[in-house]
C-alpha cells in the first residue's frame, strides 16, 4: 500500500496548508503540460492527485491514519477475522474448511456488506451502506492569454481544449492577472464523469496602456499650439478612440479622466482612464524659433522646488 504522505513528502502530522502547498508545487512541476514527452511524469502526477485527494479530505485521512481504508479510499482487509482457527475463511480455492457444503451464504454476506446482493452479481450498498463514488478524470490545466484591452471591456475569448474542441469564455468581472476559471465537466474522462477544465488568465502587456490598479494611464503627446490655445485631440481608449478636451494653456503633467474606460471592476463596473499630457516640441523648427525670438518667459517655474 503507497503512503499518501510520502507521496507528498509531507509529515503525519502537517497541517492541511503545508499538505495544498506540497500538492501545487509537486502538481505544477509534473503537469502533463509540461512533461509530454515524459510519461512516467504523468504517471507521478496521477498518484500525486491521488494522495492529495485523499489527504485533503479531513474525513478519508483520519480512517486512513487509523488503518480503517487504504491509499485508494477503499477499505483495508475487510474480511479480518473470519477465518479463525482451523479453516473456514477464505482459502485460495474458494470457500474452504469444514461444513461449507450446503450453507447458503447469502446471510453471511448480507451482514458483512450491509446490503446483500445487488441485481448485478455484485454486493450493493458497500461497507456499513456506504459506497465510494467512482473517481472523475484528472482535471486539465490551461493557460489563456488576455490582451490588456480585452481584460478591460471583458471581451469574449476563445479557447481551444485538449479535445480540439473551442468554447467562447466570458471574462470574469474584475478579472486580474492569474485570475482562474473552471469548466465543469471539460477535463479528462474518467469512471465518474469528467473532471474539469482550470484555465489561468495571462493579461498581456500594452504598448501604451499601463493599468493603475482598477484604471488605466495614458501619457498623451500634444502639440504646443494645442497646449497654449486648446484643442480638440483624439485619444484612444481600451473601447476605441474618443474625443478629448485640452484646456488653452495646458501644461506637460497635467491629467485628464475619462470616467468609465478603465478596467473591469468586481462589481461590474470600470474604473476610469487617466491621460497625462506631454508637450512634444518640434526638434527643429526654424519658424518657431522666429515666433519666439525677442521673447522671454520670465516666470521661474521650478520655484515651489526650492530653486
Amino acid at each position: 500500500m503507497a503512503d499518501p504522505y510520502a507521496i507528498l513528502g509531507v509529515a503525519r502530522n502537517a497541517s492541511e496548508k503545508d499538505i495544498k502547498s506540497a500538492y501545487r508545487k509537486l502538481a505544477k512541476e509534473l503537469h502533463p503540460d509540461r512533461n509530454k514527452d515524459n510519461p512516467k511524469a504523468a504517471e507521478r502526477f496521477s498518484e500525486v492527485t491521488s494522495a492529495y485527494d485523499l489527504l485533503s479530505d479531513a474525513g478519508k485521512r483520519a480512517q486512513f491514519d487509523r488503518g480503517e481504508i487504504d491509499d485508494q479510499g477503499n477499505p483495508a482487509n475487510p474480511f479480518a477475522g473470519m477465518g479463525g482457527g482451523g479453516g473456514g475463511g477464505f482459502g485460495g480455492g474458494g470457500f474452504s474448511g469444514g461444513g461449507a457444503e450446503g450453507i447458503d451464504l447469502s446471510d453471511l454476506f448480507d451482514g458483512l456488506f450491509g446490503g446483500g446482493r445487488s441485481s448485478g452479481g455484485g454486493f450493493g450498498g458497500g461497507f456499513g451502506g456506504q459506497r465510494r463514488p467512482p473517481p472523475k478524470g484528472a482535471n486539465v490545466s490551461y493557460r489563456l492569454r488576455v490582451s490588456l484591452t480585452d481584460a478591460a471591456t471583458r471581451a469574449p475569448q476563445r479557447i481551444t481544449l485538449s479535445d480540439g474542441k473551442t468554447i467562447d469564455l466570458k471574462l470574469p468581472a474584475g478579472v486580474e492577472d492569474g485570475t482562474q476559471m473552471r469548466l465543469a465537466g471539460k477535463g479528462e474522462q474518467g469512471p465518474g464523469g469528467n473532471g474539469d477544465a482550470i484555465v489561468t488568465i495571462a493579461i498581456d502587456s500594452h504598448p501604451y496602456f499601463k493599468r493603475d490598479g482598477d484604471n488605466l494611464r495614458l501619457d498623451l503627446p500634444i502639440t504646443l499650439d494645442e497646449a497654449v490655445n486648446g484643442a480638440k485631440v483624439k485619444v484612444p481608449t481600451a473601447d476605441g478612440a474618443v474625443m478629448l478636451t485640452v484646456a488653452p494653456g495646458s501644461s506637460s503633467g497635467k491629467v485628464l479622466r475619462l470616467g468609465g474606460k478603465g478596467m473591469s471592476k468586481k462589481d461590474g463596473s470600470r474604473g476610469d482612464q487617466l491621460v497625462t499630457l506631454e508637450i512634444e516640441l518640434p526638434g527643429d523648427d526654424e519658424e518657431l524659433k522666429r515666433r519666439l525670438e525677442g521673447w522671454r518667459d520670465t516666470r521661474n517655474p521650478r520655484a515651489r522646488l526650492g530653486v
